[in-house]
């Protein structure tokens, strides 16, 4: 008997049992939460032909870039070669064979053709919303959810998914007040949508509204629990303090929440990176939580096999002064440029640079930070991202041109960022430190 799933897509090799463990797996991963592996898992155990099981243990292992969960996706890939597929299962197959090859676009260009044909396939989409996002793929984060969004409706598992992938969509490209109405009634729908949680923090932070994004999430805790994605979204209520300037709680948030980089996650230790860096520019002592966060990062210093963890672990080395593992990740990213996949053109368009100016910031050579970051900032979403999480290169750049003295540029970038991001308290005291340095010049 052939199964499908609650939209009615063919599950090739699923029995009854097995379906709902995938079924499950499928909605825990919407609400990025629980345990999806093991559902996957024990969908496979009960049915070790099913097809999308296999697919779906793939595309859990690949989109967490870690590098030990390439040859588990690798393993699930050559385990369903063989198996019965439907023309969509292929699709799966063939994307994830791209992106095990490292080739993140002709994965993304795969999944997009799957979805035009099958908008109902729920992991397709999510999947490829996915591979926008580390690709920095933006009008795609919108448009490929825009497509398939006629096919659904509130009456559908699931739709609240639908409807936080096309807010964070909308967010990043700029349209504010239907990212968080969308974004909102994700939330309502399923409150443990930590997605949907995300694309409204997403907007609250863009548009420096601080005291809403704090009321925003702690008003409903379903984000956090078992989620694994909370790190990230206590990351968005920590940048919504260190606007404010509440140094104490932004640390508090990183040791009691954040974990310090202490779960190995790579996601994870990007955003304590991420967090760790903006303070450092503040010139908050962050303590020995450098050294943690460094500790973490250790083990993946040789690998550059995705050029936007490069980037936030190089700030791990330098910030706890391993300046020998920063060098040793420049010697990576030089390596991976000359490599096989996607990762050759984002360390070589961006990755590479940034990596350099960090290093030089490091140094104290500011100057040096201030030219290569210029030459990229323009184009830096070619290595993935988001708007919130590439700021960071425009901090560092405005710091950079202050501390090297250049009057003018730290001016002009100062007032640059006031003009995009005029509600900001950040924004205001940038433009302070630049007009006090022109001031004294």
């Amino acid at each position: 008997m052939t199964r499908h799933d609650v939209h009615g897509l063919v599950l090739t090799g699923a029995n009854e049992i097995a379906a709902a463990h995938y079924e499950a797996a499928v909605a825990e991963l919407q609400c990025y939460r629980g345990d999806p592996v093991a559902e996957a898992d024990a969908a496979i155990a009960q049915c070790p032909d099913f097809t999308m099981a296999h697919a779906l243990r793939a595309w859990l292992h690949l989109l967490g870039t870690e590098p030990d969960g390439l040859p588990v996706a690798r393993a699930a890939l050559e385990a369903s070669e063989h198996l019965p597929a439907t023309d969509r299962e292929r699709g799966h197959l063939a994307a994830i064979r791209h992106l095990v090859g490292g080739r993140w676009h002709d994965a993304g260009r795969v999944m997009e053709d799957v979805t035009v044909a099958y908008p109902r396939d729920a992991l397709g989409l999510l999947v490829g919303h996915q591979i926008d996002f580390f690709t920095g793929h933006s009008r795609m984060l919108r448009d490929r959810i825009a497509r398939a969004l006629p096919h659904w409706d509130e009456s559908m598992p699931g739709y609240h998914s639908v409807l936080g992938m096309h807010a964070f969509g909308l967010e990043e490209n700029g349209d504010y007040a239907r990212a968080e109405a969308a974004g909102r009634k994700g939330v309502e729908l399923e409150p443990r949508d930590g997605w949907s949680q995300h694309a409204v923090a997403h907007v609250l932070e863009m548009q420096s509204r601080q005291s809403d994004g704090i009321a925003w999430m702690r008003s409903n805790d379903g984000w956090a629990g078992d989620s694994f994605f909370q790190v990230h979204n206590w990351w968005h209520l920590a940048l919504y303090h260190l606007e404010l300037g509440d140094f104490a709680a932004v640390l508090a948030l990183f040791d009691d929440q954040m974990a310090r980089g202490e779960s190995g996650v790579v996601m994870d230790m990007v955003d304590a990176s991420a967090m760790l860096w903006r303070l450092h520019l503040r010139n908050v002592d962050v303590g020995d939580r450098w050294d943690t966060l460094a500790n973490g990062w250790a083990p993946m210093a040789t690998t550059s096999a995705y050029a936007f963890n490069d980037v936030h672990a190089m700030m791990a080395f330098i910030g706890a002064g391993q300046r020998d593992l920063a060098r040793t990740v420049i010697d990576a990213q030089r390596k991976a440029i000359e490599g096989p996949g996607d990762n050759a053109m984002f360390v070589g368009e961006v990755g590479l640079a940034v990596g350099q100016a960090l290093l030089s910031f490091g140094d104290g050579d500011y100057a040096k930070a201030v030219g290569l970051l210029r030459h990229v900032r323009s184009f830096a979403h070619r290595f993935g991202g988001s708007h919130a999480q590439r700021d960071i290169i425009d901090l560092t750049l405005i710091e950079a041109a202050i501390r090297s003295g250049d009057v003018r540029l730290a001016s002009a970038l100062a007032v640059e960022r006031a003009n995009r991001r005029h509600e900001s308290p950040l924004s205001e005291l940038l433009v302070s430190r630049a007009s006090a340095l022109s001031a004294a010049a």
